[in-house]
């Protein structure tokens, strides 16, 4: 059987992260004079390098954030992750259950990869195979973190399926040459933008396990496209 690869975003798919995150952006955006409603600041930060939208903060403002915005930043998130926390509904169900070969790849650093993946208790599933945009210098919506997860893990790109939950991860799995499907819970109002941008969406991680049954039992000259 031809060698398969599932590659797993983190945040928003492996672990509900981002909510917790953009509060706490939202917290330090409203110090500074920028207001964001609890949906804006979600969509405003999910999937996306940090640098990336501090500096649109920055733009927005016409002056620099203070030097500890970031470090502050990443301080109330860590605290929120401490207290609450939570994997995505029924994604350890469909991590256990998974015959395929699986890895994480995330925009984020490590040690918040390994933090988050330790306190939902996921982090045993993934070990060594967790990848992140830092270590290869390559954020989504670039496809290198992508390709250098296929290549380090000895599988083609176009055996590779990506499972996202962010416009900029899709991109990079299209760009990639990869499958991508789109985790769009009917609360985050992105399934239409995943879609358009080339993935099959799906509203809950009990659909994923069919949806994966399909693409890995297609010929391989065909599994450069989900659909």
């Amino acid at each position: 059987m031809t060698k398969r690869l599932v590659i797993f975003d983190c945040d928003g798919v492996l672990v509900d992260s981002e909510k917790l995150s953009s509060q706490a952006m939202r917290e330090l955006a409203a110090a500074e004079g920028l207001s964001f409603s609890p949906a804006g600041a979600l969509a405003f930060i999910r999937g996306r390098k940090v640098a990336a939208w501090v500096a649109e903060l920055e733009q927005e403002l016409g002056r620099a954030l203070p030097p500890d915005f970031v470090p502050e930043f990443r301080r109330r998130s860590a605290a929120l992750f401490t207290t609450s926390l939570r994997p995505v509904p029924h994604v350890r169900q469909v991590i256990d259950e998974l015959t395929l070969p699986f890895c994480a790849a995330s925009s984020a650093p490590r040690d918040k990869i390994v933090h988050t993946l330790c306190l939902t208790g996921l982090l045993s599933r993934f070990e060594d195979r967790i990848y992140s945009a830092y270590e290869v210098g390559s954020w989504k919506p670039d496809p290198g973190l992508f390709l250098h997860t296929a290549r380090d893990m000895d599988v083609p790109a176009g055996r590779c399926a990506v499972v996202e939950d962010s416009l900029v991860g899709v991109q990079a799995a299209v760009a990639a040459g990869m499958a991508v499907f789109g985790y769009a819970p009917p609360e985050n109002g992105t399934a239409a933008h995943l879609a358009a941008a080339g993935a099959v969406t799906f509203e809950s991680m009990t659909a994923l396990p069919a949806l994966l049954g399909k693409w890995s039992a297609r010929p391989v000259s065909a599994s450069i496209s989900a659909r």
